[in-house]
Order: C-alpha cells, then sequence, then structure tokens
C-alpha cells in the first residue's frame, strides 16, 4: 500500500517526490528510512526521495533542485525553459532563483541567483520563471554569444513566448554585463528583424573587408512583379540577402525561395547572409561575400 501510494505521487515528478507530500499521505520518516535501508528507495538531499534506485532522469532532477534549494525557489534561465518545453539546449547548470530573505541550501549542480524582488512565475506546474523574463537571464548566463543567441532564437522559434513580450522581457532587464551591447542587437533582430535591418550599414561592412560599398534597397523586376533586394553590385551580378527574423515566419520563406530563384534564373549570383549572422561571424560571412566578388569581378573583365 505504501509503496503503490508513494508510486502514484512521485509519476507526477518522473519518480521523486518531497518529503513534505509524503507526509501528507501518511508516509512519514520513519517509513522512509525503512524504504531505503531496504534498498527500494533513494534520498536526494534532505526533502527529495525517489521510490527507484535509478538516476535521476526527465523532470526530477528540476524539481530536486526547485525542493533542495530552499523555500520560494523556482528554476530560473535555462532551467526554466527546458521546463516549458524548451528542445534542442541542454545547460551544464540548473539555475534556480530565490528571494534573497528566504533560508537556501547549496545543491549540486544548481547554481542559486538570490533576488530582493523575485521575476514573474508560471502559473503551474513546475515553479518556474515565465519564458521570456527566463529567456533574457539565460542569454545574459550564456557561456558564449553564440550560446545566447542559440537561446534567444530557440526560445521564439518553439513559440514559447512572443517577440513582443521577449522584447519587453529585455527592455525591462536591469542586469549589467559585457554581453548586454550583443544582446542588445539580437534581441532587436530576433524581435524586429524590419528595423534591426534598416539600422544595419551594411555599406560600413563592406568598407571594412575592401569592397566597395552596394546599391541598397535594389529593386529588380520578376516573373511575379517587382523584387525588392537589400544590397547588390549591379555591374557584376552579385546580390546580397540579409535575413532578419521575421524571415522565419509564416510563409516569408516560401516568398524569398520564388525571389531567389527569380534572381538566378535572371543570371545573377544571390548570397544569403542571417542578420544574427552578422552578430556572431561578420568577418566569415563578408569573406564569403568578398570571394564572390572577386570572382565575379574577374569572370566580367577576362
Amino acid at each position: 500500500m505504501r509503496w503503490t501510494l508513494a508510486r502514484e505521487l512521485a509519476s507526477l515528478h518522473d519518480g521523486v517526490v518531497d518529503r513534505a507530500t509524503l507526509r501528507r499521505a501518511g508516509i512519514d520518516r520513519a517509513a522512509v528510512r525503512t524504504e531505503v535501508r531496504a534498498g527500494r528507495w533513494l534520498t536526494h538531499g534532505r526533502h527529495t526521495v525517489s521510490v527507484t534506485t535509478s538516476p535521476l532522469t526527465g523532470r526530477a532532477p528540476l524539481w530536486q533542485a526547485v525542493w533542495e534549494s530552499g523555500s520560494g525557489a523556482a528554476l530560473d534561465g535555462a532551467a526554466a525553459l527546458l521546463a516549458a518545453g524548451m528542445r534542442g539546449f541542454a545547460p551544464r547548470a540548473i539555475d534556480v532563483s530565490q528571494p534573497r530573505n528566504n533560508r537556501h541550501h547549496a545543491v549540486a549542480g544548481v547554481r542559486l541567483h538570490r533576488r530582493a524582488v523575485m521575476p514573474p512565475l508560471a502559473g503551474a506546474g513546475l515553479p518556474r520563471v515565465v519564458p521570456e523574463v527566463a529567456a533574457v537571464h539565460a542569454a545574459l548566463w550564456a557561456r558564449s554569444d553564440r550560446e545566447a543567441a542559440l537561446i534567444l532564437c530557440l526560445v521564439v522559434q518553439q513559440r514559447l513566448t512572443t517577440t513582443e513580450r521577449l522584447l519587453v522581457a529585455w527592455r525591462s532587464a536591469r542586469s549589467a554585463g559585457p554581453r548586454r551591447p550583443f544582446l542588445a542587437d539580437a534581441v532587436t533582430d530576433i524581435c524586429d528583424g524590419a528595423q534591426a535591418l534598416g539600422e544595419l550599414d551594411f555599406a560600413r561592412l563592406c568598407r571594412r573587408e575592401g569592397l566597395p560599398p552596394p546599391t541598397r534597397q535594389v529593386v529588380r523586376h520578376g516573373r511575379n512583379g517587382r523584387i525588392y533586394l537589400d544590397a547588390a553590385w549591379g555591374a557584376i551580378g552579385l546580390v546580397v540577402e540579409i535575413d532578419g527574423g521575421h524571415h522565419q515566419w509564416a510563409l516569408n520563406p516560401v516568398e524569398d525561395a520564388l525571389r531567389q530563384n527569380d534572381v538566378v534564373v535572371a543570371g545573377e549570383v544571390m548570397l544569403r547572409v542571417p542578420l544574427l549572422g552578422l552578430r556572431l561571424e561578420a568577418k566569415r560571412f563578408l569573406r564569403q561575400v568578398a570571394v564572390a566578388y572577386a570572382l565575379l569581378s574577374g569572370r566580367r573583365t577576362a
């Protein structure tokens, strides 16, 4: 009976349950101790009990992090995003935020953030910070610009939050740090790619690479009407399209493909550069543009 009840309770948390829940169900400390000594259960800290002897999997480590850190604890950063359903990223540590005045405990593998004011929390399930705020925190705590950009892209692409909410969360963030200037550009690229594209000085980047500035906002005529291109060197037939975050929305990829095919069929070479790629790998992308420019210029003079 005890084992069946505990298993039902633990099934809600991927195989673990906290002592307080067990106590409310009539399974006291002595009963837990009996199961542990018999080799049927394991304890993972002060509060977390596993009803099997297998390693913690799934969301069990996240529940453990919250229970063991102290009262008022909630997942934050990438851990909160994982709890919200994010795929494609595995953090090295579990970030947890907790009110500064609450008693806290160090937990292996958990990075605790003591806060005077707690960020807004999601309403149900694992205690966690809302996705847009957690994404901003995760980006600020990331190990690299690339990792920060990946997290921001994933949270929008997987629809854990909206671009509008992410932008508001970023503008409300007060944390300082060396990555903040990069993130200011990255968030704008992801949330408002059209505006960011208008503000990007692509000509300056080209000059820095030794290229003559291209003509911006070029108009071509394709089979389906006018085609608006971001940058071109018309004399040699080289076109560069800079894709902002909005290019991935709805049917935009279809329109982009049709536009690119029209340009290529007309005999020009088109290179595509993600706007975020110019933030992360500007030199590598500009080097590709320079190589294409040199090849096409050589053909033109041959």
